[in-house]
């Protein structure tokens, strides 16, 4: 790839993946370290893909790869809480209080890495069933099933039972 190819690469993904490091550590600076690692394999690896959707795959399967290994690494069942500034922008009419926002915060800390990527890509970046499961490593059949349990872990956390708001 020359370096023309990886710059318009780096430009096209950079900023999601960075946001899905972001969620899956809860740690800006190793979603940091955690991105550029990501490229730097990508490229190591020297792979040719069909079109940009494959590399895109390819990147975030590698990204979430390193954030599970920094995750086993680091042994601490509950990441440390991010700081309150978002990744992402949110519309005003969508955006949640200062206590919302903590609280999901805190709710996404409690749950596994596993569970945090696959409802930030499923709910934040769109991805398709097939595109989770080659990102996270599992059958794209199971997918629903447990992106229904990550909502249910993730309400729970929130003490919202599914289908109802919070008193």
């Amino acid at each position: 790839m020359d370096e023309e190819s990886f710059r318009c690469l780096y430009e096209r993904h950079a900023r999601a993946l960075w946001a899905f490091l972001f969620r899956m550590t809860l740690d800006r600076a190793q979603a940091e370290d955690l991105l550029q690692e990501t490229f730097y394999r990508f490229l190591r690896a020297g792979a040719v893909y069909e079109d940009g959707c494959h590399a895109k795959n390819a990147l975030f399967r590698i990204a979430a790869n390193l954030a599970r290994d920094a995750h086993r690494r680091r042994r601490i069942r509950f990441p440390p809480l991010a700081s309150p500034a978002e990744p992402r922008e949110i519309p005003d009419s969508a955006q949640p209080s200062g206590d919302e926002r903590l609280d999901v915060k805190r709710a996404l800390a409690g749950l596994a890495p596993r569970d945090r990527a696959m409802l930030w890509l499923a709910y934040a970046e769109g991805a398709t069933h097939e595109e989770i499961a080659g990102v996270v490593g599992v059958r794209v059949k199971s997918v629903k099933s447990l992106l229904a349990r990550a909502r249910t872990r993730l309400a729970a956390l929130l003490g919202v039972r599914p289908g109802k708001e919070k008193s």
